[in-house]
């Protein structure tokens, strides 16, 4: 279980964050909605360990692992909005820089991310000629470099075809099957469907929602 307990944070004069808790079990999906500039990214990035939080705490299977950088290198997978692949590699050497299963994961073949993610048949392309929904499909793949428990995504469907946002879509459903935990932000209806359990970001502080919410409903929830 992961259970975040009033998290604050700052930048300069502005209050970003005013103590933002929830708790997220093993199989949940978690959607966060808010409008731009709510302190969505900064939550995401505060729980990924990329921000370091001004107060608060992260607890996860009963262990507070708040500032632990052990423990985000090896429990959480992130995925910004912007792909953090170099392209000027091939997608195999991009697994191989991020992917620390790439070459020696015990799993079977079948069950690694890059395959159930599409890009066995792209190994040897560079990554920079990839449509944007497969660089979307790599960064995730690299994000699970350590088959972490955890996968938060940042606007996960943002520009992609149907056809990719489909096959992310079925990925993400069989990760919380397998009980890991997935915590994105979303502005997307169909990625939002997803989630089982629906927070509103507004003016710092986040308040549980309701699912299967109409788009008007979601956004009169943070306006």
């Amino acid at each position: 279980m992961l259970d975040v307990s009033e998290v604050h944070k700052s930048y300069k004069s502005k209050h970003v964050l005013k103590g933002v808790s929830f708790q997220a079990q093993s199989g949940n999906c978690i959607g966060i909605v808010g409008g731009n500039g709510s302190g969505k990214t900064t939550l995401l990035s505060v729980l990924a360990g990329v921000l370091k939080a001004d107060q608060g705490q992260i607890v996860y299977d009963n262990t507070d692992v708040t500032g632990n950088k052990k423990f985000y290198s090896s429990k959480i997978a992130y995925v910004p909005q912007e792909n953090p692949i170099m392209e000027e590699l091939t997608v195999k050497d991009n697994l191989r820089l991020w992917y620390k299963g790439y070459s020696r994961s015990h799993k079977a073949e079948e069950e690694e991310p890059y395959v159930m993610l599409g890009l066995k048949s792209v190994l040897r392309m560079p990554a920079g000629k990839l449509s944007g929904g497969m660089k979307k499909r790599l960064s995730i793949a690299c994000a699970l470099s350590n088959h972490a428990p955890v996968l938060i995504l940042d606007e996960p469907g943002a520009a992609l075809d149907l056809a990719c946002k489909a096959d992310i879509r079925a990925y993400l459903e069989q990760y919380c099957k397998q009980g890991g935990i997935v915590i994105l932000t979303s502005h997307e209806m169909e990625e939002l469907s997803l989630c089982d359990r629906m927070f509103a970001l507004k003016q710092g502080r986040l308040k549980q929602i309701e699912t299967g919410l109409s788009a008007e409903e979601l956004i009169a929830s943070w306006t």
